[in-house]
């Protein structure tokens, strides 16, 4: 889940919806980016479905009592997290191996996983090489054109976590830090300057260089729950019972 807090509600997001904002977004990269056009579909599912593992945790929001709010992806239990990282790979797999070589790619990147001294995370990124290493067998693929459409993945990954982790219009001082430097794997797609974005007004976004095709609106879906209704009926109820919103976002050149 992705959660912004205001002064009296939780903003959360489900994170398979927020890859379903990322696909959006690949939609609309330039053809160039893609290289091999067959292999097109096959990197858009990936961008799709990447956080397909997070549908069943997701279901049944829980609460951090330390934070006093939702868990949130950054800080949710490590262990059921790999079980259902798992489950969702095996699962993207069957719908295609190369989506699923750059999903697994995509979580494997992940340095808390990677610098862990816990045998869980040690097993989980063993395994994931392995299947890595299966899926480039069988498939013959070219490596460095798998490397390029992951770290496409990963550009479009961190578009929609500019979306969902900002409010609307907020300016470079008021952005989640993560973003305020730009994005550093635009110059690995060989994209030029590092990309920037800035929220320009209210829902329009201003990306420099601007990558894609034309300017696209974008939308997701959210619930706002009140933290006095999650205070009365616990966080789970207080998300089931809580409406579901649509944001959208304009994503345009810099004027």
């Amino acid at each position: 889940m992705i959660i912004r807090e205001t002064e009296e509600a939780f903003i959360l997001i489900a994170q398979h919806e927020h890859a379903r904002l990322s696909g959006q977004i690949a939609g609309h990269l330039g053809a160039d980016l893609f290289g091999d056009e067959s292999l097109r579909e096959d990197v858009l599912l990936a961008v799709y479905e990447h956080d397909r593992s997070w549908i069943r945790l997701d279901d049944a929001p829980i609460w951090n009592d330390r934070a006093e709010s939702p868990f949130s992806f950054t800080d949710y239990p490590l262990l059921p997290k790999l079980l259902c990282y798992r489950v969702g790979l095996d699962e993207i797999e069957r719908m295609s191996a190369y989506a699923a070589l750059l999903c697994s790619k995509h979580f494997a990147s992940f340095q808390d996983l990677r610098q862990s001294k816990r045998q869980a995370c040690i097993d989980f990124c063993r395994e994931e090489a392995l299947r890595q290493e299966r899926i480039l067998n069988s498939l013959s693929c070219d490596e460095a054109q798998a490397e390029k459409h992951f770290r496409l993945l990963q550009l479009c990954d961190d578009l929609s976590l500019y979306v969902c982790m900002n409010e609307p219009g907020a300016d470079k001082e008021h952005e989640h830090p993560w973003f305020r430097f730009g994005f550093k794997l635009s110059e690995a797609l060989g994209l030029g300057d590092k990309l920037m974005a800035e929220g320009a007004d209210g829902e329009r976004i201003a990306l420099t260089p601007f990558p894609l095709e034309r300017a696209c609106t974008v939308s997701l879906k959210y619930k706002r729950v009140a933290k006095e209704l999650a205070g009365r009926l616990g966080i789970d109820q207080a998300y089931k019972e809580s409406a579901w919103l649509t944001q959208e976002a304009t994503f345009a050149g810099h004027s």
